[in-house]
């Protein structure tokens, strides 16, 4: 099969002259234009070429470009809301009508929507959302592949695991890997703050999504032995409570965090009494429109309670799967005997939300003062939120037996105003330069240069997903971007 230049097209599209095979064998793609595919919208496909991808455990619906496939919006698991999410059958054909389709959980707008590019653009909102979506290369190697599992950010109220922004073609297609995006529940609808329902819905979400990925990750190609989890932000908080959680050891072999905000972790039971109160009693018949008012009152009510009020849902300790809030160091000793961890941070991470917060972003306008104060509160504040609280994650795996690296970012684009802030490297990982271009968090001229500039970053977190090697020193950016990761083992 031909495909267009990654580098110079839409990697999801590819060319439209492809040829049929004659025989489809196990794991063989079979090109459905020419047949037509009733899944197919009408005009060219936006998000691939409709194909099929057989496996040990069926033929699945697929789409194929940019030298790889990705089956779609796979169900792990059903839950009722406000209730645990039961492990899914396996059905092939369950998802055919939505191979085109991106889906997300319910939620309201983000304030940061702008300055990452909107980037729910296009997506589908659906309750029924406890989805993968699996990515491996067009033309797989016969030996099993590293899985990299890949959990969002957003602060655990907004974001999918099936992003434009989050495509992961590109290190897919380079490093011969798997990649899994997991959709889990979010906001109130994943961590309800009354006592009459299951606190830590999302996280039970992704323990039942990492055991789909343990049990059938390998009619896929992907090496069950070897998976690494990878969070971002709140999803490197839900993977650090994880690590912590019951029933949840043995899910990974590795572990990824990038920018978790274990600064903020403790101390959060008062604001959660508040925001109880606020919400009140969650009715599981009440519309999504009602349901998004408690949010927002929950919300509101946690103003007051420093910077942990920045990400007011999330993990309740105390609650199952999770130990009492006291105890949870305890188990990320013991449970981290068997892992090996690597734990990131930017070193301008809260510069993000001088973009997003209009009272901060008059703080740094102020005349004479304003930048001096906005290097000063963004470096008290990313060392509080980020930096310290993952060096004793780091610190404390360690002790339990972890093989730890520590590492810092300050990549940025070239001429960028707003430096290492939180998230961009995230764009160097998922190069989509169409969903990237023109986000403000890549000005004035990040997004041109993905592909090239993010290329040893994608090899390190492949390498360390196959064989738990890491650089020794620095991983660079490449043209158009400034800076590098320096790593160091605990």
């Amino acid at each position: 099969m031909t495909h267009t230049d990654p580098n110079t097209a839409d990697p999801d599209l590819a060319d439209p002259d492809l040829a049929e095979p004659d025989l489809a064998e196990p794991g063989d793609l079979v090109d459905l234009t020419e047949v037509g595919d009733p899944t197919a919208p009408a005009g060219p496909p936006p998000l691939g070429i409709p194909t099929e991808l057989e496996t040990p455990l069926g033929t699945f619906p697929a789409v194929s470009g940019g030298g790889v496939v990705r089956v779609r919006n796979v169900r792990y698991a059903t839950a009722r809301r406000f209730e645990a999410p039961v492990p899914a059958e396996v059905r092939p054909d369950e998802a055919a009508d939505r191979r085109f389709q991106r889906i997300a959980c319910p939620q309201p707008p983000s304030p940061s929507d702008e300055l990452l590019g909107r980037p729910l653009r296009g997506v589908e909102f659906d309750e029924d959302c406890l989805r993968l979506s699996i990515t491996l290369p067009e033309d797989a190697p016969d030996e099993p592949m590293p899985v990299l599992v890949w959990v969002h950010g957003g602060s655990h109220v907004s974001g999918a695991g099936d992003l434009a922004g989050y495509d992961p073609a590109a290190i897919v297609r380079e490093q011969r890997v798997v990649v899994v995006g997991v959709t889990s529940r979010l906001g109130l609808l994943g961590y309800p703050t009354d006592d009459a329902h299951p606190a830590n819905l999302g996280l039970l979400d992704l323990i039942a999504a990492f055991r789909w990925v343990g049990e059938h990750i390998g009619a896929f190609g992907g090496d069950p032995e070897r998976i690494t989890a990878v969070g971002q932000s709140s999803g490197g908080d839900a993977l650090a409570h994880l690590i912590a959680a019951d029933g949840a050891r043995g899910l990974f072999r590795r572990v990824v965090l990038q920018s978790p905000p274990l600064g903020i972790r403790t101390g959060r039971a008062e604001m959660q009494q508040r925001m109880a109160a606020a919400a009140g009693p969650l009715d599981p018949e009440a519309s999504l429109d009602d349901l998004f008012a408690a949010q927002a009152r929950a919300k509101q009510a946690a103003a007051g309670s420093g910077l942990r009020s920045a990400m007011p849902f999330g993990p309740r300790a105390g609650a199952a799967p999770l130990p009492a809030e006291g105890d949870v160091e305890a188990a990320w000793r013991e449970h981290a005997a068997d892992l090996d961890v690597l734990v990131t941070w930017n070193r301008d991470e809260t510069a993000f939300f001088f973009e997003v917060d209009p009272k901060l972003a008059a703080l740094a306008a102020r005349p004479v003062v304003g930048s001096w104060l906005r290097r000063l509160i963004v470096a008290r504040t990313t060392n509080a939120v980020y930096r310290s609280g993952a060096r004793r994650f780091a610190r404390i795996a360690g002790r339990g037996g972890a093989d730890v690296r520590v590492a810092e970012f300050d990549g940025h684009p070239d001429g960028s105003r707003i430096g290492s802030a939180h998230a961009i490297e995230v764009a160097l990982l998922f190069p989509a330069t169409e969903a990237w271009t023109g986000t403000p968090l890549l000005a004035p001229d990040g997004a041109r240069t993905l592909v090239a500039a993010g290329a040893a970053l994608r090899a390190a977190w492949a390498e360390f997903g196959r064989d738990g090697a890491f650089p020794a020193g620095y991983v660079p950016t490449g043209h158009g971007w400034a800076g590098s990761l320096l790593a160091r083992r605990v």
